[in-house]
């Protein structure tokens, strides 16, 4: 089996994330509930889907089967190549270090760490060192227009801030695959319209794959592609 930990974007003549006959059910009071039902998905690399649906259609499950933070059922998913449904907790777990950015709709932050350590949380993971992780942090952070905030707690910071930030955390480890969940739900009008900004700039100037769950018809409009959900099954599948 290939190194589920290895860099996933040089497959870009194939699509990055490739998903067959996924199903995925959770047992409740001795019964198999479905929430999601044959999935068909292919999403390139460099692209910008957004996943959409009414509550419970499974859209947040589907990302989180795609992030490798859960399992599914049946079926497969690779990602670069690598079929992650077929690695155990431990390599998922090395997988996901390596291999994605998790933005979240309620930031996520540390409020006991500034911006700059926040940030560099997913690093503390790697064998880089003091230096080289300042030098990331720094980088992201100029990236997403927070280097004047790098000292700032997160109860310092505004939450379009806070979101920025945690869209460096994600960028920090330099991964392929970003997901996002809801990442302007929690934010007004204006200020989402500039995360989204953000995140265009990084498929359309660093070549990055994000996959968004949103309940925003605007935001996920700013998407190349939209995909529904409904009742766990795809409206739009690809086929074989």
């Amino acid at each position: 089996m290939s190194d589920p930990s290895h860099d996933i974007a040089g497959h870009a003549a194939a699509p990055l994330i490739r998903i067959r006959s996924l199903s995925k059910a959770y047992r409740r009071a001795g019964q198999a509930i479905p929430v999601l039902l044959d999935i068909h998905l292919d999403v390139m690399a460099g692209e910008f889907v957004a996943l959409m649906g009414p509550s419970g259609s499974g859209k947040s499950t589907l990302l989180n089967l795609i992030a490798g933070i859960d399992q599914p059922s049946s079926g497969t998913i690779e990602i670069g190549g690598v079929d992650i449904a077929t690695l155990s907790e431990g390599e998922l777990a090395d997988w996901r270090a390596a291999n994605v950015g998790f933005i979240f709709q309620f930031y996520n932050l540390l409020p006991v760490l500034t911006a700059f350590e926040n940030v560099e949380l997913p690093l503390l993971l790697t064998s880089l060192s003091a230096r080289e992780r300042g030098e990331r942090v720094d980088a992201v952070l100029d990236m997403v227009g927070l280097t004047d905030r790098a000292d700032h707690y997160p109860n310092e910071l505004s939450g379009g801030q806070q979101q920025r930030v945690a869209i460096a955390r994600a960028l920090v480890t330099d991964p392929a695959l970003i997901v996002a969940d809801e990442p302007t739900g929690d934010l007004d009008r204006t200020t989402g319209g500039e995360v989204l900004a953000l995140m265009d700039a990084l498929v359309r100037d660093l070549g990055k794959t994000i996959v968004m769950v949103t309940h925003d018809p605007k935001a996920a409009a700013r998407a190349q592609r939209m995909v529904h959900l409904e009742k766990g099954v795809l409206v739009d599948e690809v086929t074989e």
